[in-house]
């Protein structure tokens, strides 16, 4: 990659930024909307699942847009308009703020569209022409007058990558707390119940080899959990001899953060954390307005001009903010004779569409391989598993190649000239990795790769203290381990099972010596009793477990405004990374907290010994039922973040929602569900239809054979044709 790509001339970028207004109503290249809805065919399984059948890869994605829009409805085209930059154009100023940085992603996609493959520009022209479809064919569920022609421009917009102000913000933050006095913090954090949690965005990933299984073929489950209003869609699509793609397609595109299987191979993505970014210092010109000197030549900064259109009324107005920039990356400050420029891995990188789409059709490991090369993804460890038995792990990211220390997003690196900086990443072969590990499975929980297989661990020597993260494992990576670490064979079934275990970990690791510090307290009456009841607990989040809501109150109570690895007698170690953090390091602090707990878990919940699923519920559309899991810090693998409900009720809000395992025989056997369903219109019949099945920690069939298919259709149509 070129990371010295000039970006648009001021001309080209006031050109490109125009073509929302006065272009965005051109058809897109190729064949009209009527000739791709013929051209596809949607199959309706149970759960509502779509299985899109077209003639073409334009077509095919025709199909995806309708359907998406179809369960999805406005947001989709909320969505489309906002990475267009016309938000303010159709709804006013105050939605003006994301469409300056989405003006400048619109112009690069408007720049690169050429340069993608005629397969990928096939795929955005189709998913356009089918948005606009179903607006022309719904008018009613939108604003009137909405007509906004989407183009495979603002399709494609979704997929660029452009430098963000995470680090730059940080930076700058750093910068001006150094000119203001510390503030001091006090006060006691008080009783109240805590408020909703926090929902981690993370994800499972589990893969095993033939020598793992009792089929003695390989296993793939993907397991992300965010928010339940994240928007993974799941569909089929098929291209006869050119694409068989089974998995979630995030609403809004084509691609998004893909996971799923094609008949010979599948992967799963879970979140990593690199650091692709750097703040660079140079020197200023003092001789020329709006120069810099690198490699003792005075450059110009490139000024560039963002206009945004917005809603006034019956009329519009407009808004007009200045950005400096080199080819290194933006200016994000002026200060002290320098400028400080944010250099970002993938700045202006468009492929990370055509990689997912070489990605689907690939049909072996090395093709697979081929496509990550590409290097338009830019970070999560993908996990993967294939027909011909392969099981692999990748730590994967855009990691630059750099020539200095790591500066992270306190520091700026002062640079004289381009050897300074880094102007390559690190070669993707040389990323942490594991192929057929001896002991047949692959594993990661979004900790760093080190623990991929804990019987052949990788070492962190190898790449450095400034390039990836320092060994742990989180208490969710450690149940991950305990459950899959053996010699046992599994089949698929065992799989499912392993994954929806209610474990959790914690009270492993920490309930002797609670119940030593209630019993040398000498603590008595109900305190006592609730003590013998933890005793007898299973140490599970199971929706009928007794005990469970009493110890998340302690531990919230026992944890409470402190460091939580500081409160374990023995913190994780790397000389025993599955056994520790263990036991309490304030034995009379966790008995004076438990105390309290009983009292407080009686009080919200009207006993101490309450049912984990009494309070702890799956709420959503019909459906009001117990459900078991618990936030990954608790050590649950089964990982729930819950909200708090008026009635005491607390509901769950994300972490496991689409879950897939996938066994890759001769013909692909899998089971999927997705929690919170393929709709979030309340109104739809999709609208949380496998909540149910969630809630009892079960799976549905996927169908993958055309005769299956066929038998379980219950509805068919051309998408965008009258029915």
């Amino acid at each position: 990659m070129n990371f010295t790509r000039s970006p648009l001339s001021r001309r080209g970028l006031i050109a490109a930024l125009l073509l929302p207004v006065v272009a965005a109503g051109a058809e897109a290249q190729g064949e009209s909307a009527t000739g791709l809805a013929q051209k596809v065919e949607i199959r309706r399984t149970a759960f509502g699942v779509p299985h899109i059948r077209a003639d073409n890869l334009a077509a095919a994605a025709f199909g995806l847009a309708y359907v998406q829009l179809e369960d999805y409805g406005p947001s989709v085209a909320m969505g489309l308009l906002r990475a267009r930059g016309e938000l303010a154009r159709w709804f006013g100023r105050d939605s003006i703020e994301s469409d300056f940085s989405a003006r400048l992603e619109y112009a690069r996609a408007v720049q690169t569209h050429h340069l993608l493959d005629a397969e990928t520009r096939a795929v955005y022209e189709g998913f356009a022409a089918g948005a606009n479809r179903y607006v022309e064919r719904h008018p009613e569920e939108f604003p009137v007058g909405f007509t906004p022609r989407f183009t495979a421009y603002d399709i494609a917009t979704r997929d660029i990558e452009m430098a963000t102000g995470g680090s730059a913000s940080r930076f700058l933050a750093r910068l001006d707390s150094a000119s203001r006095p510390a503030r001091a913090v006090s006060g006691d954090p008080g009783s109240d119940p805590p408020g909703d949690d926090e929902i981690e965005e993370g994800s499972n990933a589990w893969a095993f080899g033939p020598s793992r299984t009792t089929s003695g073929k390989a296993i793939l489950m993907r397991n992300p959990h965010l928010a339940w209003s994240a928007g993974y869609y799941e569909a089929h699509v098929i291209v006869p001899g050119v694409l068989d793609f089974y998995g979630d397609f995030r609403i809004g595109g084509p691609f998004g953060v893909i996971g799923g299987f094609n008949r010979d191979l599948g992967w799963a993505t879970t979140n990593n954390a690199p650091d692709l970014d750097d703040i660079y210092s140079l020197d200023v010109d003092s001789a020329r307005i709006d120069h810099y000197l690198l490699d003792g030549v005075s450059l110009p900064l490139q000024r560039e001009l963002i206009t945004v259109e917005f809603r006034n009324g019956p009329g519009m107005g407009s808004e007009t903010r200045e950005r400096w920039r080199t080819p290194m990356g933006p200016v994000i400050h002026r200060a002290g004779g320098r400028i400080y420029i944010l250099r970002t891995a993938g700045d202006g990188e468009y492929r990370a569409g055509e990689q997912f789409l070489r990605m689907m059709r690939s049909r072996s490991l090395a093709e697979w391989k081929d496509a990550m090369r590409i290097r338009a993804r830019m970070n999560s460890n993908f996990t993967y598993a294939d027909r011909a038995g392969n099981i692999f792990y990748v730590w994967n990211a855009a990691l630059p190649a750099r020539p200095h220390r790591n500066g992270g997003d306190t520091t700026a690196i002062h640079a004289r000239s381009m050897s300074d900086m880094w102007t390559r990443y690190v070669a993707f072969d040389s990323l942490p990795q594991l192929l057929n590990p001896r002991s047949g499975y692959v594993h990661n929980e979004n900790d760093g790769p080190w623990y991929t297989n804990v019987q052949q661990p990788l070492d962190p020597a190898r790449w450095g203290p400034d390039t990836l993260d320092r060994p742990a494992l989180s208490l969710r990576s450690q149940l991950s381990i305990d459950l899959i670490d053996s010699r046992r064979k599994l089949s698929l079934e065992d799989v499912v099972k392993l994954k929806h275990t209610y474990r959790m970990l914690l009270a492993d690791r920490v309930k002797p010596d609670l119940l030593a510090a209630v019993r040398a307290a000498g603590l008595d009456g109900d305190v006592a009793a609730a003590a013998r009841l933890l005793e007898q607990w299973n140490n599970t989040a199971a929706p009928e477990s007794r005990g469970a809501v009493l110890f998340q109150v302690w531990w919230q109570r026992y944890t409470e405004g402190t460091r939580t690895d500081t409160m374990f007698a023995r913190r994780w170690t790397a000389a025993a990374p599955t056994s520790t953090p263990a036991g309490l390091a304030h034995p009379g602090r966790a008995a004076d907290a438990f105390a309290w707990a009983v009292s407080e878990t009686a009080r919200r919940h009207g006993r101490y010994d309450v049912a984990w699923g009494e309070i702890h519920r799956v709420r959503i559309a019909n459906v009001d039922l117990p459900v078991g899991g618990c936030l990954g810090p608790m050590g649950c693998f089964r990982t729930l973040a819950f909200r708090n409900e008026p009635d005491g009720k607390r509901a769950v809000s994300g972490g496991d929602g689409w879950v897939l395992a996938v066994e890759f025989a001769e013909v692909p056997r899998a089971y999927s569900v997705l929690a919170y369903g393929n709709s979030n219109r309340p109104d739809s019949p999709l609208f949380g239809n496998q909540a149910e099945l969630f809630a009892r920690g079960e799976m549905k069939k996927v169908l993958w054979l055309e005769r299956d298919i066929e038998a379980g259709t219950l509805q068919r149509y051309h998408p965008g044709v009258e029915r």
